[in-house]
């Protein structure tokens, strides 16, 4: 399924934006892209997201950026010392220069630093950033799957009522092929074998029944009803429901003995393959 999540968490000294996006595809497909301060969590944060998402195309990109803070500087004793002693050897080769005052000092690179940021620090942003980002993008799927239920559902339902339909104009069905063959045999101008005669037709209502099919029909539709409306993902037991729809339209059309028989086939074949198409977006 299709979503969007976006997630910053600023902390004092550091700010981890994570934004997440997600497209069908068949199986889990993780890509994470972030700077070489979170690499070593990508691991685990791939972890994360194979617990709550099973089935999609993944990217996940994220951006790092260090706070701005007032009052955050620090001098760098080490420096300072090595300015000194830089400035001390400079003053005995040039004894007449006057010594640089403290501003100067302070203003020289590397004298005054800003506050050191740790790994945890961005290892905790990035955690809290990934959790925020990660909830969004299942909230946002979990919405598209509520749609996606309601498209599904509402197919099966068309599916039922040609199945309903076609059940009960069966029975005329089978009759008009039994007389339509005795109207063959007669338009011989031939004495049929009554005992011969039985065997055929009876021959030719095994050959056209189907209602084994349709039996097959109705127990998947029950299956599908019952995967969506289930607490567990289902996109795969879907598509295999979908063969087995396909299958039995597909058995359905060869048995054809009547314009009915064929047209409802169809009909069974495109709302198969409009809920195939569905179904490939969900998880």
């Amino acid at each position: 399924m299709t979503g969007f999540s976006r997630a910053i968490v600023t902390t004092d000294f550091v700010s981890v934006t994570i934004e997440m996006r997600s497209v069908n595809n068949r199986y889990l497909d993780v890509q994470v892209r972030c700077p070489e301060v979170l690499r070593s969590q990508e691991s685990d944060w791939r972890q994360k997201i194979a617990k709550q998402i099973t089935r999609g195309k993944v990217d996940v990109s994220v951006r790092t950026d260090l706070v701005e803070q007032n009052g955050s500087l620090q001098l760098d004793s080490g420096r300072l010392e090595e300015l000194q002693t830089v400035l001390s050897q400079l003053g005995e080769q040039f004894p007449d220069s006057p010594p640089p005052d403290q501003l100067a000092l302070l203003m020289a690179p590397g004298v005054i630093t800003n506050k050191t940021t740790g790994e945890s620090e961005w290892i905790e942003a990035g955690a809290g950033a990934l959790k925020r980002a990660l909830s969004g993008l299942v909230a946002t799927r979990e919405e598209e799957g509520g749609k996606l239920e309601s498209l599904i559902l509402s197919r099966c339902e068309a599916f039922k009522n040609y199945l309903a339909d076609f059940r009960a104009a069966l029975p005329d069905l089978q009759q008009a092929n039994r007389q339509r063959l005795l109207d063959r045999i007669q338009q011989l101008s031939v004495e049929p074998d009554a005992k011969r005669l039985e065997e055929e037709l009876v021959y030719s209502a095994q050959k056209t029944d189907v209602d084994e099919e349709l039996d097959r029909l109705d127990a998947h539709l029950v299956a599908i009803e019952v995967a969506i409306k289930g607490k567990q993902p289902c996109g795969r037991r879907l598509d295999f429901l979908m063969q087995e729809l396909n299958r039995e339209a597909n058995t359905l059309a060869s048995k054809s003995a009547s314009l009915l028989t064929t047209q409802t086939a169809v009909e069974f074949k495109v709302l198969i393959e409009q809920m195939r198409e569905q179904i490939q977006n969900i998880e």
